[in-house]
Parts: C-alpha cells; sequence; structure tokens
C-alpha cells in the first residue's frame, strides 16, 4: 500500500481523487492548502510516497511548496496538477522540482497511471538504497551517485530530483552519441511526445549548472543543433 497526499483546494475534487485512490488500495490524505502540506511533511515529518500538488491553491502557490520543499531536501516525487496544460506553468512547474504534470480536466485514468509511474520510480530508488553498494557513475573527476541521487562536484554536492537524476543518467549512459529530445521525453520520463520540449531543455540548463565550470560554453553537455544533446564524459581529452 502506497502513501498519497493530495495537496487540493477543489474539496469536491480533492474527495473524489481520494475515494478513487483509496478504491486502488492507495493510504491517501488530503491538504487543502499549501502550508497545511508544509506543515505535515516539515514540521511533523510525515512521510508519503508520492503527492498530488494543485498549481492553483490559496495562500501559498504549487510552485511555491514545491521549491520550499526542495529547499529543505525533501525529494517525495511530485505530480502537479497544470490549468489547461499552459506551457510556461509546466516549465515553472519543472522549474521549482516537480517530477510530472497533469492538465485540468484529466481522466482518472491517467492520473492513476502517471502516480504508478512515479511510484514505480520511488521504488525502484528505495530498491537500489538497499542493493549491496551504490552505483557510482564517474566523468572528469566528478561523481554521480545514483542510488543517493547526489551529483559530487569538488566539494559541492547537489541533491538531484528524481526527473533531473533519470536524465543525467541517461545521459551519462548515451555518453558520446547524440541523444533527441524525443528518446528523453519517452524513454527517460514516459512522456508523450507532444510534451513541451523546452522542459527538457530548462532541465539541461539546470544541470549544466551544476557540472560546467561555464555553464554558457559547456563541454559536457553539449547541444547537438536539429537533434537534441550529446554527453561527452572527458571533453578536454576529446580535444586533444
Amino acid at each position: 500500500m502506497s502513501r498519497i497526499l493530495i495537496v487540493e483546494d477543489e474539496k469536491h475534487l480533492a474527495r473524489g481523487l481520494q475515494f478513487n485512490l483509496q478504491a486502488e488500495d492507495h493510504d491517501v490524505e488530503v491538504a487543502g492548502t499549501g502550508e497545511a502540506a508544509l506543515e505535515m511533511l516539515l514540521e511533523h515529518k510525515r512521510s508519503f510516497d508520492v503527492m498530488v500538488l494543485d498549481i492553483m491553491l490559496p495562500g501559498k502557490d504549487g510552485f511555491s511548496v514545491a521549491r520550499e520543499l526542495r529547499d529543505a531536501q525533501n525529494f517525495i516525487p511530485i505530480l502537479m496538477l497544470t490549468a489547461r496544460g499552459r506551457s510556461e506553468d509546466i516549465l515553472n512547474g519543472f522549474e521549482a522540482g516537480t517530477d510530472d504534470y497533469l492538465p485540468k480536466p484529466f481522466e482518472l485514468s491517467i492520473l492513476i497511471a502517471r502516480l504508478n509511474s512515479l511510484l514505480r520510480r520511488r521504488k525502484w530508488v528505495q530498491k537500489e538504497e538497499s542493493s549491496p553498494g551504490p552505483e557510482i557513475l564517474r566523468f572528469n573527476g566528478k561523481h554521480f551517485d545514483v542510488d543517493a541521487l547526489e551529483l559530487h562536484v569538488g566539494k559541492e554536492v547537489h541533491h538531484l530530483t528524481l526527473m533531473e537524476a533519470q536524465l543525467l543518467q541517461y545521459l551519462i549512459r548515451s555518453a558520446g552519441r547524440p541523444v533527441s529530445r524525443k528518446s528523453i521525453l519517452e524513454e527517460v520520463w514516459d512522456l508523450h511526445e507532444d510534451t513541451d520540449t523546452r522542459a527538457i531543455d530548462n532541465f539541461i540548463v539546470r544541470l549544466r549548472r551544476y557540472i560546467e565550470e561555464d555553464p554558457s560554453h559547456p563541454k559536457h553537455l553539449q547541444t547537438v543543433r536539429g537533434i537534441g544533446y550529446r554527453f561527452v564524459v572527458a571533453p578536454d581529452h576529446e580535444n586533444k
């Protein structure tokens, strides 16, 4: 049984989601405001496997809630509910640290499928953490602890969200060859190819801030015009 937190101020929608998710054998609680959700997660240290977070909330909106959680090193998987799938909402949500999005109005079956996908990612990470010894991906004096979702660059440690970690892991394992935005959407995040690809570009910008000496002139995460991106493990060596 998975524990799900719904953060939604529309009571009829929240109750409907709670009823249907409980029917799927999940343990579900509801918070009507962003402040209530933050109190549950940060002050009372309540543990949930995934959170459904509406953007339009009274008081603190969903973007603020997601940012505060990530700033507090809380990396609960977040499914963001947006208004009509506006691209600016999707991009802002990913920037705030959400893991997936779903535009309103939505079909219940699609929401359940998205939640199950996030829960599978969560269980995968927990399984990896319990395995004998961490998986470490190393490149050019840096290393990425896949199990802990931690990127170590010199003395700095960057805690990644699930989506950031999955993207970086995919790029490192595809090192040397171009990967398209379409393959990232489908193979990494299990999203439809009609998703606004600027979301991917936004994630690339964030990863470049972590690993590049000069993010405006990237050496590791290179843009391949007309295709997507290519990860270079040892750029200085390649240029010799």
